[in-house]
C-alpha cells in the first residue's frame, strides 16, 4: 500500500473531495497513486472521456474552462484542487485560470490548490543553477501565460477571507515510456538534429510517476504560497540526453548542427526549447514535500 502523505488521519479527514482540473496522463497517475481516502472529481470538456474517467474511479464533470457558464457547479465542490489544465494557445494572460478561480471564490474556498506550471517561466538562465527564488523572465508567450496563471493562483492564496494554501509546481520536460510521446525514440527515428556541443543547452526532466507523487504530496504538504521546482537529479545538455537515449534504444545518434543552422532548419517550437538553458535545483521539493525520487536519473526511467 502506498504511503499516506500525513500518516494516520483522524476520521473527519478521511473522506475529502479532490477536484482535478486537467485530468490527463499526469492527473490519472495521481488518481492511481492516491493514498488518501478521497472522492476524486475531474473536470472534462470532452463527453468522450466520461467512460474512461469513470473506469478509473473518477466522477467526471462536464465543463469547459473557455465557457464560464459551464463551471458554476465547481463552486465549493473540492476540498483540494489540482489544476493541471494548460492555458489557451493565444494571448499573454491565462483566461482559463481566471475563469476557474472566479468560480472557486463563489462559495467555500478549497483548503489547498496546487497549480502545475512550467520551468519555462525562468526563461534563459545561460546554464546557471536555478532555485525558486530566481526572478521569472519568460521569453515566450507560452511561458508568459504561465506567469500570469501563477500570479492569479497566488493572489487567491493571499486573500484574507478564507485564504487558500496555494502551491505552484514548476515542471520541466515530462517523460515516461508509457506516456504518449513520452520518450525521445520517435524524434531519434526522424533524425531531428540537436545543437553542436559549443551551442548546446542544459535541459531538465521529471518522470511522470514522480511528478504525480509530487502533485499528491503538495496537496497535503505544500507550504502556503510556496513554489517548488519539480525535477529529477539529472543535469544534462540536450544533445547528450539524445545521445544517451540513442544508446539505450540502439539507434543512431542525432546529427549536430550549429545554432545558426538550427534557426533556419528547425520549427519555432523546437527552436524555443533550444534557446533556454538552466539547471534546476530541487532541494526544496525534497526537503518540504519529502519526495524521494523513484527515477532520480533520467536514464533509469527511459527503459
Amino acid at each position: 500500500m502506498a504511503e499516506t502523505p500525513l500518516g494516520a488521519l483522524p476520521a473527519r479527514f478521511r473522506r475529502q473531495r479532490l477536484l482535478i482540473v486537467g485530468c490527463g496522463d499526469v492527473g490519472l497517475r495521481v488518481v492511481r497513486q492516491l493514498s488518501i481516502n478521497a472522492r476524486v472529481l475531474a473536470l472534462t470538456s470532452s463527453p468522450e472521456r466520461l467512460a474512461d474517467l469513470r473506469a478509473h474511479g473518477v466522477t467526471p464533470l462536464l465543463g469547459d474552462l473557455d465557457k464560464k457558464a459551464t463551471l458554476r457547479r465547481l463552486a465549493g465542490l473540492g476540498h483540494r484542487v489540482l489544476h493541471l489544465a494548460p492555458p489557451a494557445s493565444e494571448g499573454w494572460a491565462d483566461a482559463r485560470t481566471q475563469a476557474l478561480l472566479g468560480v472557486l471564490r463563489l462559495r467555500t474556498k478549497p483548503q489547498a490548490l496546487v497549480y502545475g506550471s512550467t520551468s519555462g517561466v525562468y526563461g534563459d538562465c545561460a546554464g546557471a543553477w536555478v532555485n525558486e527564488n530566481r526572478m521569472v523572465k519568460p521569453i515566450t508567450p507560452r511561458a508568459q501565460r504561465r506567469v500570469d496563471a501563477e500570479a492569479r493562483v497566488r493572489h487567491l492564496g493571499r486573500l484574507r477571507s478564507s485564504p487558500v494554501r496555494v502551491s505552484v509546481l514548476r515542471i520541466p520536460g515530462i517523460y515516461a515510456p508509457d506516456r504518449e510521446g513520452g520518450t525521445p525514440r520517435e524524434r531519434l527515428l526522424r533524425g531531428t538534429p540537436v545543437l553542436a556541443q559549443a551551442d548546446d543547452v542544459f535541459t531538465n526532466h521529471i518522470h511522470a510517476d514522480d511528478l504525480a507523487r509530487a502533485c499528491q504530496l503538495a496537496l497535503w504538504r505544500g507550504k502556503p504560497q510556496r513554489v517548488y521546482n519539480v525535477n529529477d537529479d539529472s543535469q544534462m545538455r540536450m544533445g547528450d540526453y539524445f545521445d544517451m537515449a540513442a544508446g539505450l534504444y540502439a539507434l543512431a545518434k542525432p546529427p549536430r548542427i550549429s545554432r545558426a543552422q538550427a534557426q533556419t532548419e528547425l520549427p519555432a517550437m523546437q527552436l524555443s526549447f533550444m534557446s533556454e538553458s538552466r539547471r534546476m535545483v530541487n532541494t526544496r521539493m525534497k526537503r518540504e514535500l519529502r519526495l524521494q525520487l523513484r527515477y532520480a536519473d533520467v536514464k533509469d526511467g527511459l527503459v
